[in-house]
């Protein structure tokens, strides 16, 4: 059995409310590693919207959640019945 590797979450990371939805926004890499960071967005129906690719920095992550709620809503977020995950 393979275990998960520990990670570091980002001071960005925790819930996010707007429009009456509350989403967790998680933002974190591997503990101890300068690798870029990974964003994650999971509604309370537990879907998941992950992005492509790294971030330099958790910032940089942060205003990227941000802009894309500003762009296309907090629903966006939410999924739909044909898939449980999403890929930004």
């Amino acid at each position: 059995m393979t275990k998960k590797p520990k990670l570091e979450h980002s001071d960005f990371s925790g819930e996010f409310e707007d429009d009456g939805i509350t989403v967790l926004v998680d933002i974190h890499r591997p503990a101890g590693s300068s690798d870029g960071w990974t964003l994650e967005v999971i509604s309370q129906e537990e879907d998941v919207t992950t992005w492509e690719g790294s971030f330099v920095s958790d910032k940089e992550a942060w205003e990227e959640f941000l802009a894309t709620t500003e762009r296309d809503g907090i629903r966006s977020f939410l999924g739909d019945d044909d898939a449980s995950q999403s890929v930004h």
